[in-house]
């Protein structure tokens, strides 16, 4: 693992109009039944090779809590939780964190992994782009108008310039938007 190369994705789910869960919290609408004949198909080894990639995940308390109800998708791939509030685990590769973002980013984790997904929620999106905390964002787009929910960006207070790295539609309607965030 090299921290030269040290990279955090912001990665989430959402739909066409932004909204990462319904205002119940549900997360059910995020697989998409559509058809793209010219798209690529996701199949295991596809994921599986995708997932090797990452080092490791960061994500918030209620990120944690929403992934244990749903069956945890992470394995046994380091996982940091960023939360000031005293939970508890029963998985070996989960650590619970907190205290400065910056600190913990520079000092914890970037001397340790190299390709660092940071996978939700909003809260913790929010803070990584207003401290410059990310170098990408990685969007998967579910063929879904919510109308209403939990946003992905909310308010981050701060204009972003970005750069499109790469587009990948999927046979089953599901677009991923990457894009590199361009450091002033």
């Amino acid at each position: 693992m090299k921290t030269e190369k040290s990279r955090i994705t912001i990665h989430m789910v959402s739909s066409l109009d932004g909204f990462i869960a319904k205002k119940d919290g549900s997360v059910s609408w995020m697989h998409s039944k559509d058809t793209y004949e010219k798209g690529v198909e996701l199949t295991k080894e596809y994921i599986a090779k995708f997932l090797e990639s990452i080092d490791c995940y960061i994500m918030g308390s209620r990120t944690y809590e929403h992934a244990i109800e749903l069956g945890w998708p992470y394995g046994e791939i380091p996982v940091f939780v960023l939360t000031n509030r005293n939970l508890k685990t029963d998985k070996k590769s989960v650590q619970f964190l907190s205290g400065d973002l910056n600190e913990i980013v520079s000092d914890r984790l970037k001397t340790q992994y190299e390709n660092i997904w940071m996978v939700g929620g909003t809260m913790l999106t929010k803070e990584f782009l207003r401290l410059g905390l990310a170098d990408e964002i990685n969007i998967t787009i579910i063929p879904t108008l919510l109308g209403s929910g939990t946003l992905f960006f909310d308010y981050i207070e701060k204009e972003i310039s970005l750069h499109l790295k790469d587009v990948t539609a999927f046979k089953d309607g599901m677009v991923e938007i990457v894009y590199q965030i361009k450091k002033e």
